[in-house]
């Protein structure tokens, strides 16, 4: 079993015994530019070096060092799977060679974590690797509608996904307490239906600036922003804005989590959900979400925009399906791929090729597997977040101070591991997975010391589930390896800012 420090696990380690290079401020770093950056960034962080032979962007070419100065060599070279690499490091140098430029990417995240102290200085330990992702999404959601997070959070977080070799950042923009992107077609939203959140809080929104620079600083962490504008539930704070796309609550079953009632033109301050709905086949709402979508396509590059779909108990069954129908069509005309949660696997239009996004539990309950495999049959493909599994939110010990429970009760790191994507819904391939995503949802959560106590370590079980092997199909992937592993990355987090509790599962190398 490796006792390495790595995180997600890689395909392939073979240590080198008895070789370690030793770091030092006058390592040469010659090849990709971009890479290098990264990876001077990285070791000053982590060691307070500055290699002296990290060029500035633009300058830095392969075999440029003095002969017999110790070398870290950073190159693409288009070999292999997209995002795979291969790192090699001898007693006076290292290579590391991406498949593309995210392959390389990883190769240096994978390089910090193997920087460690000795009593002769800053060494990495002699090792081969070769790795590539088990799954194309791998992804990460930030709920900044319950409590909203500025550009800096999101971007730190991002940071902290990229490190851990996620590629997607999953935004959910909106909900009952606040709509949080600014649109120039729709300006009430946030001149209206902004300023609140969860327990009163102040609220916030993005400018289309704001959301622009945070695609900017997750493209150059090779991640993918996928937005979400919930519908047609979670809606409440759209009728602060425009009321006549909104039904009044509906308050027959829905669950109220302990807090105020929601009441029609007035700010929802609450946690509890399935009372919202807009007016199914209005035209006043159908040119709403026409609206949004499309100004929503034209600030978003990447491939997917995500409609939601959840908890629509306020809305009548025939409605939501022709709701949903018309939505992903909309999205899909716009030439978007549709994303919604699973329950959206009821409508029989939906468009073809649309992504489900499963959230029910480990063990699928009330259908959820069923609606999960209706995307599949339609041409599209399944996003694995069950929520006893990898919902960040939910509280890791029954006495965490954050968090919620309803999910099977707290999640300990040992369940967030301890589950295999290709079993949770029966009668889906591997090949009918796209991925991998692990929610945080804020009702509890304001700020990123928050977002840091809920998401470590358990966004780390997640990377390995969506970038490793198959559990128990390699010797170190098993929960004995992850807790010794990730255990091994406390002094890396901790130079990196990185508020983690010392989980007891774990024992930590501080």
């Amino acid at each position: 079993m490796t006792s390495l420090p790595l995180v997600p696990l890689p395909s392939s380690v073979t240590p080198a015994k008895g070789v370690t290079f030793a770091l030092s401020d006058t390592v040469a770093v010659t090849g990709d530019p971009d890479a290098a950056g990264v990876l001077h960034r990285l070791v000053l962080t982590r060691t307070g070096l500055h290699l002296a032979g990290s060029a500035s962007p633009g300058t830095a070419s392969p075999g440029t060092a003095e002969p017999g100065r110790a070398v870290i060599d950073l190159t693409v070279d288009g070999d292999g799977s997209p995002e795979s690499y291969r790192l090699t490091v001898a007693e006076n140098r290292v290579t590391v060679r991406g498949a593309d430029a995210a392959g390389l990417f990883y190769g240096v995240q994978t390089l910090g974590q193997l920087i460690t102290g000795s009593p002769d200085g800053w060494v990495i330990p002699g090792v081969d690797i070769a790795d590539a992702p088990r799954f194309a999404y791998r992804g990460v959601m930030l709920d900044v509608a319950r409590h909203f997070h500025d550009v800096a959070t999101v971007t730190a977080y991002l940071e902290r996904a990229a490190s851990l070799k996620f590629n997607v950042l999953h935004l959910h923009l909106s909900d009952d307490q606040g709509w949080r992107l600014a649109l120039t077609r729709r300006p009430e939203l946030t001149a209206r239906a902004a300023a609140s959140a969860v327990g009163g809080g102040a609220g916030g929104f993005f400018t289309a600036d704001d959301y622009r620079a945070i695609i900017a600083h997750a493209a150059a962490n090779h991640i993918t922003v996928v937005p979400e504008f919930d519908m047609p539930g979670h809606t409440h704070a759209v009728g602060l804005a425009y009321p006549e796309v909104a039904a009044p609550p509906a308050l027959d079953g829905w669950d109220a989590a302990g807090g105020p009632t929601p009441v029609a033109g007035e700010a929802y301050t609450g946690m509890g959900v399935g009372f919202s709905s807009l007016r199914i086949g209005a035209p006043e709402t159908d040119a709403f979400v026409d609206d949004v979508l499309a100004e929503l396509a034209e600030l978003t590059p990447g491939p997917y925009l995500h409609f939601g779909g959840d908890e629509a108990h306020g809305t009548p069954a025939e409605d939501f399906s022709a709701f949903v129908a018309r939505t992903s069509q909309v999205i899909a005309d716009l030439g978007k791929t549709p994303i919604a949660w699973h329950e959206a696997g009821v409508a029989a239009d939906l468009a073809p090729g649309t992504i489900g996004q499963y959230w029910g539990l480990v063990s699928p309950t009330d259908g959820a597997d069923e609606r999960a495999r209706a995307f599949v049959a339609r041409g599209g493909r399944v996003i694995l977040s069950p929520a006893d599994a990898v919902y960040l939110d939910m509280k890791p010990a029954a006495d965490a101070p954050l968090g919620l429970t309803w999910a099977n009760g707290p999640t300990s790191l040992q369940r967030s591991y301890s589950w295999e994507p290709r079993e949770i819904v029966p009668g889906i391939a591997e090949d009918d997975i796209l991925g991998v995503e692990a929610p945080l949802w804020t009702e509890t959560v304001r700020d990123l010391d928050d977002i840091d106590a809920l998401a470590f370590p358990r966004i780390a079980a997640a990377a390995e589930a969506a970038w490793s092997v198959p559990a128990g199909t390699a010797a170190d992937r098993t929960w004995d390896s992850f807790r010794e592993r990730v255990g091994g990355l406390g002094p890396l987090w901790t130079t990196l800012g990185i508020r983690f509790p010392a989980s007891p599962e774990v024992t930590w190398t501080l």
